[in-house]
């Protein structure tokens, strides 16, 4: 079942005085199924940024169409789209975004707050997420106290907490040594196997590998896919390494 359409995204930017255009996006069209794992690769520039943001419903199209299970994200007014985000979207950001000043489980109770839940349903929904995640010896302490990683990981927390129908990461490995990478991987893995929808924008070929399908973004357009099928980890990092090289020297779009 589709879960997310987009369909025939335009997105044009105009420079502040008015006298150039830019095109970030040019005709991107593609779908992702529900309890699909989907990453997104491009150059810096490609305009995978802005489609994320676009799909996270902080920034507009010029022309086209977002769909989350047939419901037209782009017909929200500015109220509703806050609780479309809080109510099916759950992001995790490169720099962890957690508040300093809120120990971890405030940070992770932060969207429900918003979404005005008793404190008895946040600390109910949150005990099996921390368990999970194996942060629940940490939730007292504040984001300055812990490492990366387990940044990460009550990040995710935040994320799951507000049961979203899809998962929207932005190079949530980015900030991560080998070892958190590796560990925030098996994370997304399992959660996936669980039946959670994820897509997730990276620079890193060891994070898309993990993914059941890469996108690759080009010029403003989906220039290519590939699946991962039955393929080991190895062999997809291969081939994304592949289609990366592809596409730097001017490969030809895939039909």
């Amino acid at each position: 079942m589709k879960l997310l359409e987009v369909n025939n995204l335009k997105k044009i930017y105009t420079t502040r005085f008015g006298g150039t255009q830019i095109q970030a996006l040019s005709n991107v069209t593609f779908s992702v199924e529900q309890g699909e794992y989907v990453a997104i690769m491009g150059e810096s520039g490609s305009g995978k940024t802005t489609l994320l943001n676009i799909l996270a419903s902080l920034d507009k199209p010029t022309s086209g169409d977002v769909l989350l299970n047939g419901n037209r994200i782009l017909d929200l007014s500015e109220r509703e789209l806050s609780a479309f985000r809080r109510n099916n979207l759950g992001f995790v950001f490169q720099d962890f975004n957690l508040l300093d000043t809120f120990n971890l489980q405030d940070n992770i109770f932060l969207p429900l707050v918003l979404a005005k839940k008793s404190y008895s349903e946040m600390n109910q929904r949150l005990q099996p997420i921390a368990e999970k995640l194996g942060i629940s010896d940490i939730l007292k302490k504040f984001p300055y106290e812990v490492s990366g990683g387990q940044k990460q990981r009550c990040a995710v927390a935040r994320a799951l907490i507000t049961k979203p129908q899809i998962i929207l990461a932005d190079e949530p490995t980015g900030a991560l040594d080998s070892r958190a990478t590796d560990s925030l991987l098996k994370l997304f893995g399992k959660l996936n196997h669980e039946g959670q929808t994820i897509l997730m924008v990276t620079h890193s070929v060891t994070a898309a590998c993990h993914a059941g399908r890469v996108l690759f973004i080009k010029d403003g357009e989906v220039f290519h896919q590939l699946y991962r099928g039955e393929s080991s980890v190895e062999e997809q990092y291969q081939k994304i390494s592949d289609t990366l090289t592809m596409i730097a020297i001017g490969g030809e779009r895939y039909a």
